[in-house]
């Protein structure tokens, strides 16, 4: 088909559908159903597990996992979009971890304690496929839309993607309470996983149908471009002293990014260990109705924060919601019932899909005038995965030796290091 012109409805659509198609693994297998489930295998919330010749809190092992996904990534990403640059070809770099993700997921219906090394791996592919995937997912939004669409078009993909993981872990619900035995609603859980392999699959055709191939330049990938991509971040980096506004935003977004990452992936396994429930069942029905709530939410504050950021400017909203994820830091570090735990979760949904749209959207806009989005691109979600890799590696130490609550108030520094480095980001370059 010939390729549609950048900036048309057609194409910004595609473009924001894929947060429809992959979304549905951040919601039911990174922040609902999978921490539920892996809290279930064990007999108690202080029985410890052993892998890699280790022993360890139950928390600690997922948080490590996960950091190490993201250090894969950060060395990876700059590998794979190089020679997507060099041959032209990022979609069919999406494409594949669109498809490692997706079998990662179906795989986690065979989890197990008893082989957990090889369960372990099925979650590595999971999360490493949707990450993976967002490197050049995102790296298309300056090439499909222009400046004055980004903000708008970045919150209606995240929006789209809210919507779509709501619909599926509502049915993963059904699924799983309508259940009357332990062990039947354990096999719904395990269903569930398969449902999002096969939606994320499925649903990320139709992006795949319309965004184009990419910037052809007919070269054949060799040994000696390989590491192309860590010489394009090289020349990233040297372009990035030109550019203060840029540089001094990805700072930020580095400092703040790391937290707010952190703290979406390690919620649920908060909530489900330091949340005074009332029985197993309350607490099952908690967090996934909180999870619900934060989704929810977070469609609305995708919407406010693009319309604040038209008025306020992009870097004055950022400062207003890093410092609602500073409050609520410390209100995390003092709640005990359930309904805290409702109240916070409505919080973090206005700001989360805030803060996600924004960032994006912000580093896109201060981008230079440049066809190597890729690599710009690639920079940004380098920084953030590294980001990441250090966030949880300081929350699981700081969680194995005290507690979960000492490490979500810990991560409040950060978001104060992100609002001080926000008010020197320069408003005009």
């Amino acid at each position: 088909m010939s390729e549609i012109k950048k900036g048309s409805k057609k194409l910004l659509n595609a473009w924001a559908f894929y947060d429809w198609a992959n979304s549905v693994y951040t919601l039911t297998i990174a922040s609902s159903i999978f921490p539920l489930f892996y809290s279930s295998l064990f007999d108690s919330k202080e029985t410890l597990v052993s892998a890699f010749g280790f022993t360890m809190k139950q928390e600690t092992l997922i948080t490590i996992v996960t950091a190490f996904t993201f250090l894969v990534v950060a060395v990876l990403s700059p590998i794979l979009s190089g020679i997507a640059d060099y041959v032209g070809n990022k979609k069919n770099f999406m494409k594949f971890f669109c498809y490692v993700g997706s079998i990662g997921c179906i795989g986690l219906y065979w989890f197990n304690l008893s082989f957990i090394h090889f369960s372990l791996l099925f979650y590595f592919m999971g999360l490493i496929g949707y990450w993976g995937s967002l490197v050049f997912y995102n790296s298309y939004l300056p090439d499909i839309a222009f400046e004055d669409q980004q903000d708008s078009i970045s919150a209606k993909g995240f929006s789209m993607g809210y919507i779509g993981s709501v619909l599926l872990l509502i049915a993963n619900l059904i699924m799983v309470m309508t259940q009357e035995e332990d062990a039947d609603k354990i096999e719904m859980m395990r269903y569930s996983f398969i449902t999002v392999g096969i939606w994320w699959a499925l649903f990320s055709q139709y992006t795949f149908r319309i965004l184009p191939n990419g910037v052809s330049s007919g070269h054949k990938v060799t040994k000696d471009i390989v590491f192309n991509g860590f010489k394009e971040l090289k020349a990233v980096w040297v372009q990035l002293k030109q550019n203060l506004r840029l540089k001094r935003y990805l700072n930020a977004f580095f400092v703040f990014s790391m937290a707010v990452q952190t703290i979406m992936l390690m919620a649920v396994y908060f909530g489900e260990k330091e949340i005074n429930w009332a029985s197993d069942g309350e607490k099952t029905i908690g967090l996934i109705v909180s999870i619900l709530v934060i989704q929810l939410v977070a469609i609305l504050g995708a919407i406010l924060t693009s319309r604040a950021a038209s008025k306020f400017g992009n870097i004055n909203s950022l400062i207003v919601i890093n410092f609602m994820w500073m409050c609520l830091c410390v209100y995390a570090y003092f709640m005990v019932s359930p309904m805290q735990f409702y109240i916070a979760a409505g919080l973090v949904g206005l700001v989360m899909g805030g803060v996600q749209s924004l960032g994006r959207s912000t580093y896109s806009k201060y981008l230079p005038e440049t066809d190597d989005t890729t690599s710009y691109f690639s920079f940004y979600d380098v920084a953030e995965k590294i980001g990441i890799v250090i966030g949880m590696f300081i929350f699981a130490f700081v969680s194995e030796y005290s507690s979960m609550r000492y490490a979500i108030l810990f991560l409040f520094v950060f978001f104060l290091i992100g609002i001080i480095l926000l008010f020197r980001v320069p408003k005009e370059e």
